[in-house]
C-alpha cells in the first residue's frame, strides 16, 4: 500500500516539475515509469495538497456531477468506469487518470469494492489570526 501511495505522490510531483527533476527525484539505479503527465496552470504559489481514499461499493454509480478539484487519480483495486464529457474509459488496479473538473460520472463496474486514491491540489487559503483582546 505504501508503494502505491508513493507512486501517486511521485506522479503529483511530476505534474509540477520538468522531466529532469522527476529523474533526479528517483533513487539512483531504480527503474521508473511515467504513469501520467498533465500540464497544469497554477494560479497561486501556495497549494494545499490532500491525498484522499475513495471506496466505491459494488454497483455504485454516481449521478452526473462536477468535482471542483481536478487532479490525478490512482485505482488501487477494482474496476471503475469514468465518463467525462463524451469520453468513457474503464480503469483497473494501477490505472491512473486525470480528473479534469468537467461534468463526469463514476461507476464501479467490478464485482468487488473499488478503491481509488485522489490527489487534490487547491490554492492554500491564508487563515487570518483571531484578534488579540486587550486587557
Amino acid at each position: 500500500m505504501i508503494d502505491k501511495i508513493a507512486k501517486l505522490i511521485i506522479v503529483s510531483f511530476a505534474l509540477f516539475r520538468h522531466a529532469a527533476f522527476a529523474a533526479e527525484f528517483s533513487p539512483p539505479g531504480a527503474p521508473t515509469q511515467n504513469l501520467l503527465e498533465h500540464e497544469l496552470e497554477l494560479h497561486s504559489n501556495k497549494l494545499k495538497t490532500r491525498v484522499v481514499r475513495i471506496n466505491l461499493p459494488p454497483g455504485f454509480n454516481s449521478p452526473l456531477y462536477i468535482h471542483e478539484v481536478p487532479g490525478p487519480r490512482y485505482v488501487v483495486k477494482g474496476q471503475v468506469k469514468i465518463e467525462e464529457g463524451a469520453e468513457a474509459h474503464v480503469y483497473g488496479p494501477t490505472g491512473v487518470f486525470w480528473e479534469s473538473g468537467r461534468w463526469m460520472r463514476i461507476e464501479n463496474v467490478g464485482s468487488e469494492e473499488a478503491e481509488l486514491l485522489a490527489v487534490e491540489l487547491t490554492p492554500a487559503v491564508a487563515v487570518e489570526a483571531a484578534p488579540v483582546q486587550q486587557k
